[in-house]
């Protein structure tokens, strides 16, 4: 009988759910609004992991902070489809891209306050793309480098309005520049998308802002400066915006709040504190970045890695004991330029990285995700930083991405059968694949075919 009862009320939860479902088809429909493919949920955070429809959220993802600059030119459009289709095929759920252009060629910002909507258009294209294919987007607002604007293009707007500003630093403190930036801020967030008919704060496609790309400070190398920057713009993202995460977009260089720490960093600071920057309440998780081929140039590929296993493992340890948030690997790579780069060699790292990543989130929750810089379509040669991948071009590359985006994936519908058998009292985690260090892509697939998981385009 309890049996019995218990289906009946489950059939009535189906038919409920499916009501809602109903209901938010024919109300888009009604506005002339997009059905979000990503699902109707936002990323969130519990503690130190992402959750996603209150379930554990693992991913592997990519960088193409190029998206909306090629998308400007209408012609092009297709490699961002190209790059999201294939990203999408291979597993990869998470982008970060710009949402900036500050001055220059295909400006977005032309001048503090003035747009191009041509360009707005393009962002709106590169949003509802990701959408289309099931992948979600960390969208940073401003570059600390001159590249497509950045610190120094606000800085030479203040100073053309007749400011006194010292140095691009300035950034940081001067309240004009101040100003422009959050001008920038408040247009992007609050965008009402062209395409999709849904405002960019109410998009679940969005997981993240990213308040600059790694924010450095010469003027102040303790942290202290880009810190209360960075509590004043944190605090002023979330009052127009409470529904998507935040992060700082830093490279997780150790400051002064705990010096015993700057053993960890490559040797030098870059102005940030990563411990006190991210215990700020208005930043839901914690990024680094990891260059060791250039920040370690001249050391072989084994020091290398030895520095970057202590590099994950310090932030790890730190986002698990202190900070209490998640972590993501927001950059890492291998450049074809370093001195005797050869395809087997990244691939090594890459497997390397990955796997490193992996068993820590299997050994605590905290890492949650990596992002490697950088995936481009086919012809992309004069936006080739060195890092590139091209999915189409290198297949032994794209299947180690793509088995660790299936590895992420399935050890989330893992950690939540346990929270399960947690709560409920009723299964456990599958122990063969827990047990595993990194399981195999046919274990995975077999996993999923026996508990029900299956990768579609759009997220869960």
């Amino acid at each position: 009988m309890a049996s019995c009862s218990r289906r009946i009320s489950h059939l009535f939860g189906l038919a409920a759910a499916l009501v809602a479902l109903l209901s938010l088809v024919l109300a888009c429909e009604a506005s002339g609004s997009t059905v979000p493919r990503n699902g109707a949920g936002f990323v969130r955070t519990q503690g130190p992991r992402f959750v996603l429809n209150g379930s554990p959220f693992l991913f592997n993802g990519f960088n193409s902070y190029w998206l909306m600059h090629v998308a400007a030119d209408p012609k092009e459009r297709y490699k961002v489809s190209e790059v999201l289709r294939d990203a999408s095929a291979a597993g990869l759920s998470v982008c970060r891209t710009w949402a900036f252009g500050d001055g220059g060629d295909r400006a977005l910002q032309i001048s503090p306050g003035i747009y191009d909507e041509r360009v707005f258009q393009a962002l709106d294209f590169v949003i509802s793309e990701a959408n289309k294919h099931g992948i979600r987007l960390i969208l940073s607002f401003v570059n600390n480098y001159n590249d497509f604007g950045g610190r120094g293009q606000y800085a030479q707007w203040a100073r053309n309005a007749g400011a006194h500003v010292n140095s691009d630093d300035d950034f940081y403190t001067h309240p004009t520049i101040k100003g422009y930036y959050k001008g920038h801020i408040r247009r992007v967030v609050t965008r009402f998308n062209t395409i999709t008919r849904i405002s960019y704060r109410d998009d679940p496609t969005i997981m993240a802002w990213e308040l600059m790309n790694e924010p450095r400070c010469q003027a102040d190398y303790s942290g202290r400066t880009v810190n209360e920057w960075t509590q004043e713009m944190a605090s002023f993202v979330k009052s127009l915006d409470r529904k998507h995460l935040l992060e700082i977009g830093m490279e997780g260089f150790y400051g002064d709040t705990m010096p015993e720490k700057k053993q960890f960093n490559p040797g030098y600071q870059v102005g940030t504190d990563f411990i006190s920057s991210n215990l700020l309440r208005d930043v839901d998780f914690a990024t680094i970045h990891a260059y060791p081929d250039q920040w370690l140039s001249g050391k072989d590929d084994k020091a290398q890695l030895v520095f970057m296993q202590r590099w994950m493992s310090s932030h790890w340890e730190d986002s698990r004991t202190i900070l209490k948030k998640p972590l993501v690997i927001a950059e890492f790579g291998k450049s074809s330029r370093d001195p005797g780069y050869s395809l087997s060699a990244r691939d090594d790292y890459m497997s390397n990285v990955y796997r490193t990543t992996y068993g820590f989130a299997r050994s605590g929750g905290t890492m949650s995700g990596s992002l490697i810089w950088q995936l481009m379509a086919q012809g992309m040669d004069s936006y080739d930083d060195g890092y590139a991948v091209v999915l189409g071009r290198n297949p032994s590359t794209t299947a180690i991405m793509s088995r660790q985006a299936h590895a992420m994936s399935a050890l989330s519908h893992l950690l939540a059968g346990a929270d399960d058998a947690h709560s409920h009292a009723r299964g456990q985690a599958h122990p063969r694949l827990m047990n595993h260090p990194h399981p195999s892509r046919r274990a995975l697939l077999h996993h999923a075919k026996q508990h029900g998981h299956h990768h579609s385009p759009s997220l869960l």
